[in-house]
C-alpha cells in the first residue's frame, strides 16, 4: 500500500465518522472502543468529539488527538 491519508471526514452519530481516504475508499468506523486512553478521554463527551478537523493526514481534534490513517483504514467497517 503506498502513502495514506485522510481528505475528507464527517461525523455520522455518535463515536461513528465517515472517512474517505486519498485512495478514494470510504469507510465507516466506530471509535467508541478506541478512547480508553488519556489523550483521548475528551473525546468521550460527543460534543468535543464532532469537533474535529483535517490536518494534513489525518483527523485532529482541538486537544491534538489523532488517529494514524492506517489504524483508522484497519478498523473494522460499518
Amino acid at each position: 500500500m503506498s502513502l495514506l491519508w485522510i481528505i475528507n471526514a464527517k461525523h455520522i452519530v455518535d463515536y461513528k465518522i465517515e472517512i474517505q481516504f486519498n485512495t478514494n475508499e470510504i469507510a465507516i468506523v466506530n471509535l467508541e472502543n478506541h478512547l480508553d486512553k488519556k489523550i483521548f478521554k475528551p473525546l468521550l463527551d460527543k460534543a468535543f468529539f464532532c469537533n474535529f478537523k483535517l490536518n494534513s493526514w489525518t483527523i485532529e481534534w482541538l486537544n491534538g488527538a489523532d488517529f494514524s490513517p492506517e489504524f483508522l483504514y484497519n478498523l473494522p467497517r460499518l
